[in-house]
């Protein structure tokens, strides 16, 4: 499942760096940080983001605090490369579109390929 906006992708963005649980409030705070998006909004903008995120099981709520901690369901790693497979799973010819995928690689990330292919 995709992150459906820019301010979804941002929020996600901030718990996984983070790798902490953070409240609605911490990160409207990051995001307002000029490294960030440097953007400001309103914190019940967040907490909507942040609800429909969990509604997509990509956000866990912990409840026994106020005001209430989210932090990321999974790992970016995990997520993206949930992505790859649901992008592969759309195709008829999965080994054309993984062929074309490792033709654009560079020879650093080739290399990486070949040890994990190596590994298993």
């Amino acid at each position: 499942m995709n992150l459906s906006g820019g301010l979804e992708r941002s929020v996600m963005d901030v718990l996984w760096a983070g790798g902490e649980s953070l409240s609605a409030y911490d990160i409207q705070a990051k995001l307002a940080e000029p490294q960030d998006s440097g953007r400001e909004f309103a914190a019940t903008t967040i907490l909507t983001v942040l609800s429909r995120l969990e509604s997509k099981n990509f956000v866990v709520r912990e409840r026994e605090t106020r005001p209430h901690l989210y932090r990321a369901a999974e790992r970016r790693e995990a997520h993206m490369a949930d992505l790859m497979h649901e992008v592969l799973g759309r195709v008829d010819d999965r080994a054309a579109v993984l062929e074309r995928f490792v033709g654009q690689v560079s020879n650093e990330e080739a290399e990486t390929l070949r040890r994990i292919l190596a590994g298993r």
